[in-house]
């Protein structure tokens, strides 16, 4: 199961009825503009007991395209990299901590 923005703005809004639907729209997309900025400026956000976002640079290299075989120069780009929290891992595989 995938979780959508609008999942996630009804759950919260089930969740906390004394807030405005409106209001937590703003909060979520506050809170994901500022992820965006922090991973493009190339600094690293951490969420406690969930994990690490961090931006990394994938190095220009020459791939293949594979229904071809023909050659392709594949620029150097930017790509994200998450890993999780012990806490997250365990909960994952049902370990005790």
């Amino acid at each position: 199961m995938s979780i959508v923005k609008s999942k996630l703005l009804s759950q919260l809004s089930k969740n906390y009825p004394n807030f405005l639907k409106k209001d937590l729209e703003k909060f979520i997309n506050i809170i994901l503009k500022e992820i965006k900025d922090t991973l493009k400026r190339g600094e690293r956000v951490e969420f406690r007991g969930f994990g690490i976002f961090s931006s990394k640079i994938q190095k220009a290299r020459i791939s293949r395209n594979p229904k071809t075989g023909e050659k392709v120069n594949t620029p150097a780009k930017k790509t994200i990299h998450f890993k999780m929290s012990k806490e997250m891992f365990n909960k994952l595989n049902n370990e005790k901590e």
